[in-house]
């Protein structure tokens, strides 16, 4: 069971939902009040792109302080007061630093490799990547971390907790090795569909359950996450190779981020499984780990 939103954000909720539905359609009151939970459960990763691209507009190059170093500043800061306001739990944050973990050595072997590369300077850079980069990894972390708490999200049937393990190892692998070897990518695919094919994502708003599969979640997210890249492309912060400023990021990123989301989604289940069940559940069930009330049979 995952633990339970602040009494404060559940309060706020339930106002800004029953402002929503004495307004609204049902389904479109519904929508919004699933808008602003995704952006709540986003709120690092939001506040992160907003500073690359309010650094971009403001900064000068004669200024004492590089922008890359003013964006890494801006996380820690960003971090530290997530954690001081409670809005990430420490079990969040444990998640948070083995996104910050990989992603940072990815990005030490993709920008080596020439795959992309962040053209400023900066002091706060080792090996031609500046240490912000690995808060963008920790930011998605951070999200999947927080939407599963915001929304008490439930996964079931959840495949055998190995074989997601394996499938996530090997995807991660395949973003070096297809260097070096062939890319096996469209087999890592068919095995995220195959794997999780089953498993139903519960989540609540308000007092209403709703579910959605896994690997529809994983595109829906991906996608965003592409726009999001477009946005560090558009700025300038980082290019890819033969890219230039302003260049929309081609599709084929679209499909490395759906897979690396499965790799993110694993790291949180080796931190915590609590919203794991091997076994499909009932609607009733579900309402009950949630702690509120639903009605029935509509599955």
């Amino acid at each position: 069971m995952t633990a339970p939103a602040p009494n404060g954000t559940r309060r706020l909720e339930r106002r800004l939902g029953d402002w929503a539905r004495a307004r609204l359609p049902f389904a479109l009151a519904e929508f919004v009040m699933f808008v602003l939970k995704q952006g709540w459960a986003c709120l690092f990763g939001g506040l992160l792109l907003g500073a690359i691209i309010g650094t971009k507009l403001i900064w000068q190059p004669g200024w004492a302080l590089h922008r890359y170093d003013a964006l890494f500043l801006f996380a820690v800061a960003l971090q530290v007061l997530f954690l001081w306001a409670r809005l990430e739990t420490w079990e969040e944050a444990r998640v948070i630093l083995l996104f910050h973990l990989t992603g940072t050595a990815m990005e030490w072997f993709k920008v080596a490799a020439g795959s992309w590369s962040y053209p400023e300077p900066g002091i706060f850079k080792i090996m031609d990547v500046p240490l912000f980069s690995g808060f963008m990894y920790a930011s998605v972390g951070s999200y999947i971390a927080r939407v599963i708490r915001v929304f008490g999200m439930r996964f079931a049937p959840y495949p055998p907790f190995g074989a997601t393990v394996l499938l996530g190892a090997a995807i991660y692998v395949n973003f070096f090795a297809h260097h070096f070897l062939p890319d096996v990518r469209l087999a890592l695919f068919a095995a995220t569909v195959l794997l999780y094919a089953r498993t139903r994502i519960w989540f609540a708003i308000g007092e209403n359950l709703y579910w959605m599969p896994l690997p529809l979640a994983a595109f829906l997210a991906s996608l965003a996450l592409w726009v999001a890249e477009n946005v560090g492309t558009a700025t300038g912060t980082w290019l890819y190779n033969g890219q230039l400023p302003g260049q929309v990021v081609g599709l084929g990123k679209l499909g490395s981020w759906y897979l690396l989301l499965y790799v993110a989604f694993v790291t949180v289940t080796l931190v915590t499984r609590r919203a794991l069940s091997r076994e499909p559940l009932r609607r009733d069930r579900v309402a009950e780990a949630a702690g509120i009330a639903v009605g029935l049979g509509r599955d």
